[in-house]
């Protein structure tokens, strides 16, 4: 049993809840490239950088980006699966980069750490990690600024909402079966203009759904642009996911808000 990212809540991680397809072999992802780095920032800052592919030519505006936290652990062994979305589901245009979450003690809960959820002997926020890799990407690429968005799911969920409320880099955010609770979050006044696609079950037992209607008042209330877009199953990824990353990642191309100013 695993404490769910500082939640509360204690569940016992599925495979095939987390990593939705083969857990073994990438023959289907083995023409997505991807680059295994550290940040300039910290050594402990890795990320995965996918795309561009070989003799891809950048938009002329940049690429979008689309930092993907995992949820579950959060760890590499999310990779093939992070290139699987990025083949299926990622728009055109974009990179993705996957930051791997830092394991700071054994006895650590929290997944993502962030402000306002501190582990012991942590050396950074998840905040601070999403914006390191913002600027080491746009340090090795030109990056459209109005379509850097965030996906994370499960455990990555709250540090999603807080980097959205703290960054204002990031334009959009796909945030899915994940709880919302604003006393662990940076002022809601920060969600203005920024764009939101919830995706939750009402079946789900592990994060209430009650808690992305919640989000989906709160942010709206703030000024944000929200959609919450249900599925049926509970908790965990379902059929046609691809399909569903897809028309979030569309969603938000069309309704993110401006960017940094």
């Amino acid at each position: 049993m695993i404490k769910h990212a500082g939640f509360g809540l204690s569940l016992m991680v599925v495979g095939w809840l987390w990593h939705p397809g083969p857990a073994a072999g990438q023959d289907d992802v083995a023409d997505v490239a991807s680059r295994d780095l550290r940040t300039k920032q910290n050594e402990q800052q890795r990320y995965f950088l996918i795309g561009p592919q070989a003799g891809a030519a950048a938009p002329e505006k940049g690429w979008g980006l689309v930092i993907v936290l995992p949820g579950g652990d959060g760890s590499a062994e999310f990779h093939s699966f992070v290139k699987r979305i990025y083949k299926n589901a990622v728009p055109e245009g974009y990179l993705a980069a996957q930051p791997v979450a830092v394991k700071w003690t054994d006895r650590q809960t929290i997944i993502w750490p962030t402000a306002k959820s501190r582990v012991e002997k942590m050396q950074f926020t998840t905040e601070q990690f999403i914006a390191a890799v913002i600027d080491d990407v746009a340090q090795r690429h030109q990056l459209n600024p109005d379509r850097i968005f965030t996906l994370s799911w499960s455990s990555s969920g709250p540090a999603a909402y807080a980097a959205a409320l703290s960054n204002k880099k990031i334009t959009g955010s796909f945030i899915a079966m994940s709880v919302f609770k604003p006393n662990l979050l940076p002022p809601l006044a920060g969600a203005k203009e920024r764009a939101f696609f919830l995706y939750h079950s009402p079946d789900d037992r592990v994060c209430p759904y009650a808690m992305a209607e919640q989000a989906q008042r709160d942010l709206t209330k703030a000024g944000a642009k929200v959609t919450l877009k249900t599925y049926a199953g509970g908790h965990g990824w379902r059929g046609g996911l691809y399909d569903h990353l897809r028309e979030g990642l569309n969603w938000l191309e069309e309704h993110h808000g401006p960017p940094d100013r």
